[in-house]
């Protein structure tokens, strides 16, 4: 392999490896609830 494609290919390696990384840290940050979840009961 060329230099130009090592390059290239460590290039895309970073892009696709750092958005899942920070995908996976985003929703461990700011976990999403559920819409369809229903409410806790309120005690009286």
């Amino acid at each position: 392999m060329t230099t130009t494609a090592i390059v290239m290919m460590i290039i895309a390696m970073v892009t696709v490896w750092g958005g899942l990384v920070a995908g996976i840290v985003n929703l461990a940050r700011h976990p999403e609830e559920a819409e369809t979840e229903p409410a806790p009961p309120v005690e009286l």
